[in-house]
């Protein structure tokens, strides 16, 4: 039992001790003039919908919920954030080539019809970032549109 007890205090001090290791956080108050949603003419609702289900890992600035403070969460949350950003970061949508976004717009296309985005891992816990039917179809609608018009 003597053993089980010393793993358990380490384990605890290893935890607590996690805890203090500082970690970037993906935040910026200025939204840059290369946002995808400031250089296309992008409906309201599809805004809206972007802003929820995408930009907390794919811009610069990530709304984080109440348990990111808690490791080793916060390195799992990073690890999503980086990996996003670096496949697809709307802030810098308009430093892209038009080959470039063309081949952006097609694998979004791809992903919302396959439902591989958003993470499942990610609408777990964000309801609200699911699509329904009627979002993926208007999504995609408006996606394949401006594909075809660059």
């Amino acid at each position: 039992m003597k053993i089980f007890k010393r793993i358990a205090i380490v384990l605890l001090i290893v935890l607590v001790g996690i805890q203090f290791v500082p970690t970037m956080r993906n935040q910026s108050d200025t939204i840059p003039r290369t946002d995808f949603m400031l250089v296309n003419d992008v409906p309201e609702t599809i805004q809206k919908k972007l802003q929820v289900s995408c930009y907390d890992c794919h811009s610069n600035n990530t709304q984080y919920p109440w348990y990111n403070k808690v490791q080793p969460v916060t390195w799992f949350l990073e690890g999503h954030i980086k990996e996003g950003k670096a496949e697809l970061n709307f802030n810098e949508w308009d430093s892209l080539s038009n080959r470039r976004k063309k081949s952006k717009l097609r694998s979004i296309i791809k992903q919302i019809e396959s439902g591989e985005m958003p993470l499942d891992s990610y609408t777990l816990i964000h309801k609200d970032a699911k699509f329904s039917k009627e979002e993926t179809n208007e999504i995609i609608n408006f996606i394949t549109q401006l594909k075809d018009n660059l």
